[in-house]
């Protein structure tokens, strides 16, 4: 899944379609994209996973930035007269871009409010989409049910088999992920979304059959055994997982939720064969692509101190604050 880690520009038709389990929660009309193409108005879409920008001129002229590539974004009047830009800075692959949204329809009251809940609420999401360890996850020995969760299977005496002798825990089996913890703490324990699975599988090891979960090279190509007693009941939970598997597969939930006063229509679907793809050589995909860097990279700021954070800090951009580029960051 790409659509919510990357930065790309001038994608295809195909790519800026909405994979499975990606809704659209709002969309604008009338967006500049200031920065890259000033003067052309455009389509901002608003999904579950990213930003899609696109020319109404010209769709192939486009942009997908996925949240969770973003650093910093804020929303600002400018000009004096109720018109809002928004300022998105991003880093991908070392690199920082930076990109300027603007409302072309002065004192709309439509800006880009529901932009930066559906952000805050992907923010707020990721143990849907993320490997958690050690964390609070479990409350008196019972797990914390997370919105659309349903709880399958609970298997107590199920050994973790990350330390040389194994610990002893309860093991649970959800429409989401997977989730485990030590019966003398609590806190000793792992979730693990479906998201992050690549396979599941039954192995030997010195403990005997094992179940193994793989996890992706994305999210730190975890190598994850238990060991459930009496054999039987170890080959009917991996049946059980592996079903669980690939229905969320079909149909993924990734837990950003956000409600918007207005109900918002799908976008019509591009004609993928009607698309005419027009090759551009690497030089101009370079130019484009160097029109959205921040200058961030290559001009350092003088530090100053920053009595919000108690520390000296380097200036924040024109329009922003330490305290609010700090509020950003997630806390869990």
């Amino acid at each position: 899944m790409w659509q919510d880690s990357e930065v790309r520009f001038d994608i295809n038709s195909v790519q800026m379609q909405m994979r499975l389990g990606e809704l659209l929660m709002d969309k604008l009309d009338m967006i500049e994209d200031s920065k890259g193409n000033s003067g052309d108005t455009g389509r901002l879409l608003i999904t579950n996973l990213r930003i899609v920008w696109h020319s109404m001129l010209l769709p192939r002229i486009n942009l997908s930035i996925g949240y969770n590539t973003i650093v910093t974004a804020n929303s600002k009047n400018i000009h004096g007269n109720n018109t809002h830009a928004l300022h998105i800075l991003c880093s991908y692959r070392n690199c920082r871009y930076e990109f300027i949204f603007t409302n072309q329809i002065p004192k709309s009251s439509r800006n880009f409010t529901s932009l930066l809940g559906v952000y805050k609420a992907y923010l707020s999401s990721k143990v849907y989409r993320e490997v958690k360890l050690r964390s609070g996850i479990i409350h008196e020995s019972r797990l914390s049910v997370l919105n659309n969760e349903k709880v399958h299977s609970t298997l107590p005496g199920v050994w973790n088999l990350s330390t040389e002798q194994g610990t002893v825990g309860t093991f649970i089996v959800t429409n989401l992920r997977l989730v485990w913890f030590a019966d003398m703490n609590n806190q000793f324990n792992v979730s693990l979304p479906y998201l992050t699975i690549t396979n599941v599988s039954i192995r030997s090891s010195k403990f005997g059959p094992t179940l193994v979960v793989l996890i992706s090279e994305a999210h730190g190509s975890l190598i994850l055994g238990f060991r459930i007693d009496p054999m039987q009941k170890l080959y009917i939970l991996h049946k059980e997982i592996t079903s669980l598997l690939a229905a969320h597969e079909k149909c993924p939930i990734f837990g950003v939720e956000y409600k918007n006063e207005r109900q918002v229509e799908a976008p019509p679907e591009f004609d993928v064969e009607g698309f005419t793809e027009i090759q551009e050589n690497e030089n101009e995909i370079s130019n484009v692509i160097g029109l959205y860097f921040s200058e961030g990279g290559t001009t350092q700021r003088k530090p100053v101190l920053c009595n919000y954070l108690g520390l000296a800090a380097e200036e924040p951009r024109k329009g922003s604050s330490l305290q609010t580029l700090w509020e950003l960051l997630p806390t869990a």
